[in-house]
């Protein structure tokens, strides 16, 4: 899977492990002609994306964005998945609330945005034990842990 990261914010990211993480959904889930753009933003920014598309006036931690669902681009031969939004602050935050690193939680929103564009959710009790699952499994398959 080939992905793009660009960072709208003033904070410095190792994007390193996400990175690992982007590759190992790849081969986990077999997805080689796909393309996702990350976006890094703040909690104001996440707050608006959130409030216009999703009619929620608060911040959140991710939103994912699809876009051709699985129609491969004639003049690339891609699939473009589409767009994850990534709230820093937020992220910072929860690292904090939940006891561990900020890596581990970026890590863990770029597994939770990406398995979303790909069609899982957790909606339904038995979807988020498939999806919970799949994501837990990918993290400790990089050895990320809480």
């Amino acid at each position: 899977m080939e992905y793009e990261i660009s960072n709208l914010t003033n904070r410095e990211v190792d994007t390193t492990n996400m990175e690992r993480v982007i590759k190992e959904v790849s081969k986990e889930l077999d997805v080689n002609n796909g393309i996702v753009s990350f976006v890094f933003v703040d909690n104001e920014r996440i707050k608006e994306i959130n409030k216009t598309y999703r009619n929620k006036d608060s911040e959140t931690d991710v939103i994912s964005f699809a876009f051709m669902d699985e129609e491969i681009n004639p003049k690339t031969d891609f699939i473009n998945y589409g767009e994850i939004y990534i709230s820093l602050e937020k992220a910072e935050s929860q690292s904090i609330e939940y006891g561990h690193s900020f890596d581990r939680e970026l890590c863990f929103l770029t597994v939770h945005g990406l398995l979303h564009l790909l069609g899982y959710d957790h909606m339904e009790k038995e979807d988020e034990i498939i999806m919970f699952g799949l994501q837990d499994k990918i993290l400790n398959n990089l050895g990320i842990e809480r």
